[in-house]
Parts: structure tokens; sequence; C-alpha cells
């Protein structure tokens, strides 16, 4: 049975909500890894895809949402978070850590079910999925997909606002995705905070490799970002990797400039972190470089509205 209106709104706001008791949380201390896995355990949203109602849509809005270039890579990307999650927390010594990347992963194919039952709800066709392997160096598959989710969410918050303000998405759709939503921050919020307190407790000998890794990783995202990677097309279906940065004239019939984008992202990252301790850190590479870019870039002004004498 569905659960009613009050459950839901009930475990919307747990999710979203949530103060440590501890009167300290020092990065990398055994309190700091204890509130991380207790604030992602305790903040989970216990949705079924399988009892989602998707809207009915009037045949434009569906036409719309068909034609975005995501969907293939939206599903293919969550299987694949899903598996390196997997791997990783099987990795994972620390049993707290363990369990709690585990359920990161369980959720990353709960997503996966979501996006699955939209197109097949909406009737996308989706080109076949690849084998998902398993990958040889479960930290590195793991740096790679919790440093793409602190990217891809941060515009992804931003367009989804967009899309919402602009009516790409009906109201009955937002609702009924919000938790996906919402459920990518609490994501990175672990990742963030996971990797700091992974750096403080490995051996002094390994930090430097280690932060030899991210800088890879980040090097890696950069190129693949940028289309290097997508140079060698193989002629299948065209997929929008970028589609989180350069989405936006695709989800609003309204003109937004660059500048008022980042103003939307900037303000939806903030708005969906804020809910948690402020203690636990937050991602800030890409908030931190939208605020520098924003600081030399200006909002282009709009030519007024004028009324016909007519009307």
């Amino acid at each position: 049975m569905a659960p009613d209106a009050a459950t839901i709104e009930a475990a919307d706001r747990a999710a979203r909500i949530w103060v440590a008791e501890d009167a300290t949380l020092p990065l990398g201390s055994e309190a700091h890894k204890a509130a991380v896995c207790r604030m992602f355990q305790e903040t989970f949203n216990p949705y079924k895809p399988s009892v989602i109602a998707w809207p009915i849509l009037d045949d434009e809005t569906r036409n719309r949402i068909i034609n975005l270039p995501i969907w293939d890579i939206a599903v293919q990307t969550e299987g694949k978070a899903r598996l390196r999650m997997l791997s990783y927390a099987r990795s994972c010594m620390d049993p707290d850590m363990n369990k709690t990347i585990a359920l990161n992963g369980w959720e990353e194919g709960r997503h996966k079910e979501v996006l699955s039952n939209l197109v097949e709800a909406y009737g996308i066709v989706l080109e076949p999925e690849p084998d998902y392997i398993e990958p040889r160096d479960p930290e590195w598959a793991y740096l790679v997909t919790g440093y793409s989710e602190c990217i891809d969410s941060f515009f992804a918050f931003g367009l989804f606002e967009l899309a919402k303000r602009s009516g790409f998405f009906p109201p009955e759709l937002v609702d009924t995705f919000e938790p996906v939503i919402q459920e990518e921050a609490r994501h990175i919020l672990l990742f963030q905070n996971w990797a700091a307190w992974h750096r403080r407790t490995m051996p002094w000998y390994r930090r430097p490799w280690f932060e030899l890794r991210v800088l890879a990783v980040w090097a890696f995202l950069g190129w693949e970002r940028i289309g290097i990677a997508r140079g060698m097309d193989d002629g299948k279906k065209k997929q929008d990797n970028n589609f989180t940065v350069t989405g936006s004239a695709a989800v609003s019939d309204v003109d937004v400039s660059v500048p008022e984008l980042m103003d939307i992202c900037l303000s939806e990252n903030d708005r969906r972190f804020a809910g948690y301790d402020r203690r636990l850190l937050r991602p800030t590479t890409m908030p931190n470089m939208v605020r520098f870019a924003r600081r030399f870039m200006r909002v282009p002004k709009r030519a007024p509205v004028t009324r016909s004498a007519t009307a």
C-alpha cells in the first residue's frame, strides 16, 4: 500500500534536516566519522520506486521530456555508480564506513530503478545497456564517481530549479523527482566527509600518493567534460555528458544568461545543504570556482516589455 501524504512529508523532512548531538566534531576523528555515518543512515528516505505514480503528461510536455539527450547516460551512470560504490564498500575495512557506503550504493541502484521506470512510463527508447564491470581499482572508481557527482549535482540542482520555474517539468513531476534530487545532496555530503576522514586516518606515507590520485581524477573529469573524451564517436545515438553544465536552454523557454544560471546554481546548492549540520564539510570546488567567475560577469540588461496601444 502506498504511504499517505503525511508519511511522505515526514520522510522528506527527515531526509533534509539533521544535526549531530556531539559537542565537537574534529575532522578525521572517530566522532566525525560516526556523525557522518549516522547522518546518512538517519536521513534515509524509504520511498519505493515501484509505487511511484508517474503523472500523466500532455503530448507537448511528454515530447519535451522524451527529447532530452540524457536518458541513456543517466541510467548507465547510476548503474556504474552502484557497482563502484558497492565495490569500494567491500574493500573498506572500517565497518561503519563499509555499511554506510554500501547503503549509498544501494541508493544509486534505486535511482537507476526510478529512471528505468520513468523511461518505461513515458515510452522513452534507450540504447542497450553495457555490461557493468567490477572495477579493478575500487578506490579510484569511488573517487571518480564521487567527484563527478560533486560537479554534476551542483549544476543539476540549478537546472532542476530552472525547469521547475519555467514549467518545463509540471508540478506533479517535480514532486515525484524531488526526493531523488535531494538524495544526491546526501551522497556528495557523505563523499566529501569520507574524503576528509580518509585523508586524516591513512598512514602519512600514503597521503602524497592519495593527493596525486585526487589531482588525476580532477584532470580526468576536466578532460571528459570539455568533450575531448567524446571525440571518438562510435556512431551510436548521441548523448550529452555535459548536459548538467550546458542544458539550461533545453529546460526553459526563458532566455537565461550564464550569470543568472550561476546564481540559481549557487542558491540551490546552498539551500540543498542548509538543513544538515554545518560542521560537516560541503563540496566547495565548484561553488568556489563559480563564485570567482561570477565576480567578473554582469547580468545582461533586458529590453523592457512594451504593451501595444490596443492592449
